[in-house]
């Protein structure tokens, strides 16, 4: 009889910069988790896309309580109900995961996301965490082909990350499937500052990763065995379908692809 895989529990990032985010300011509101994406705040779009899937079986939300609980009613009333558990955000993105992390049991597979995902799909999430759990790795992350992100949007801009064997995007989909693997989170913590300069990021594992880097020599999986040897976690990779899981919110131009982007769903439901 074959073994069911364990659901996921759901960790949702929504700290940011208050009113001060560019995105938040124009959309007038207190922070950019509460940004209205086809009327709907971002981060609610992506809790009924974390609720509606079947490999997720709890959702978390690590944010700031007097952004976000005060101001938005039904998130609030989702957290006193239990359906969604909270924990206050750090001052960054890898503590914040680190706080999540912390709560929830060491053998308890996690999906990390954030609150700007706002076109996250229940199918995505089915893919990514299927895909997570059949590397045997200790942490995956999700990853879109530059070609097809590009193809998509040309107009968008996106980081993009080149190596040997072709280049790619990353969207915000993370997965710790064992104790071990959650020592990533520390990692990230060490270059999270390098986290849209690649070139920093390759240089933390090593001068001949760097060298290879420069030479447009390293490969994704070179890239992945050196991460791995650092963090002391098997790190491993899951390639989206879908140029759409490469698009979060980071900026006025994002969050008008994303509202198009809606538009034509809803034109073709």
């Amino acid at each position: 009889m074959s073994v069911q895989p364990r659901k996921f529990a759901a960790v949702v990032l929504a700290g940011d910069r208050g009113p001060d985010d560019p995105v938040a300011a124009a959309a007038g509101v207190c922070g950019k988790a509460l940004v209205p994406v086809g009327g709907r705040p971002m981060v609610l779009r992506v809790l009924d896309a974390l609720g509606a899937s079947g490999a997720v079986d709890s959702r978390l939300v690590c944010g700031s309580s007097s952004r976000l609980l005060e101001r938005q009613p039904e998130l609030a009333a989702m957290v006193a109900a239990g359906s969604v558990k909270w924990v206050e955000n750090a001052s960054s993105p890898s503590l914040s995961a680190l706080s999540a992390l912390a709560t929830l049991p060491e053998e308890q597979p996690v999906l990390l996301t954030t609150a700007d995902h706002a076109l996250l799909t229940p199918q995505m999430v089915e893919f990514f965490c299927t895909g997570a759990a059949e590397t045997g790795c200790d942490v995956v992350a999700g990853l879109v082909s530059a070609e097809l992100v590009r193809n998509a949007f040309p107009e968008n801009r996106r980081t993009v990350t080149r190596l040997r064997n072709g280049s790619y995007c990353g969207c915000n989909l993370f997965a710790f499937l064992t104790p071990r693997g959650r020592r990533a989170a520390a990692f990230w913590r060490s270059i999270e500052a390098s986290r849209k300069k690649p070139l920093k990021i390759v240089s933390s594992l090593g001068v001949f990763a760097v060298l290879r880097y420069l030479l447009g020599r390293l490969t994704l999986e070179q890239g992945l065995d050196r991460l791995s040897a650092a963090m002391g976690a098997r790190a491993g990779a899951v390639w989206m379908p879908e140029a759409e899981t490469a698009v979060d919110v980071d900026s006025i131009a994002d969050w008008q692809l994303v509202e198009k982007i809606l538009e034509a769903r809803r034109q073709n439901t």
